[in-house]
């Protein structure tokens, strides 16, 4: 089944807020049809519940998938996601900070926002307008890049904004981009 909604889901918990942004495949574009960012502190059960919220509605159901976030803290997210069964599939994703995944289901952060700008530059990608639209364009336009002793690194650091929405967007929109199933994501989080 060609599924048509992929909702990515960027964790955090205390200094960063966890965000989910769903997008819709139509045809060649993409579309953001849903942004929130969840207010800080908010446990990780509730996080779950809400996804699960978002991806039980009528339009979505068995038709999407949740990218989340699984660096760090994020792996047993993941295993609260799977156990809460969203009726979608769930691929989650570690973000490296190096130039190549080191393995399936390992990705950049360089690859996931190059993966954004390019669909903006084309205008493949639309947002349209959303309560969270402008807080998103704007942490869009806040990515920065740095480089330090040999490593790179990407962000909104020092902008005075989070990248929160920015990055539930990159992993929305990655997962998008490819036909592969969350069977193809098991074999490295099994």
């Amino acid at each position: 089944m060609d599924l048509m909604f992929f909702a990515g889901l960027d964790l955090g918990k205390i200094r960063d807020p966890s965000a989910l942004v769903v997008v819709e495949r139509t045809g060649w574009r993409l579309v953001v049809r849903y942004a929130e960012r969840m207010p800080l502190g908010l446990p990780y059960p509730r996080i779950v519940e809400r996804v699960r919220e978002i991806v039980q509605s009528d339009e979505l159901r068995g038709n999407c998938t949740v990218v989340v976030d699984a660096t760090g803290l994020g792996a047993p997210v993941v295993d609260m996601l799977a156990a809460a069964r969203l009726g979608c599939e769930l691929t989650p994703v570690v973000i490296t900070g190096g130039e190549r995944g080191a393995g399936k289901g390992m990705v950049p952060k360089k690859e996931l926002m190059a993966e954004v700008q390019m669909l903006l530059e084309t205008r493949r990608l639309k947002i349209g307008k959303l309560r969270e639209g402008a807080r998103l364009m704007r942490e869009l336009g806040d990515i920065r890049i740095s480089y330090s002793g040999g490593r790179t690194r990407m962000g909104a650091d020092g902008a005075g904004e989070h990248d929160d929405l920015a990055i539930a967007l990159a992993l929305a929109c990655w997962r998008a981009k490819r036909r592969n199933t969350a069977a193809d994501y098991a074999d490295s989080h099994g």
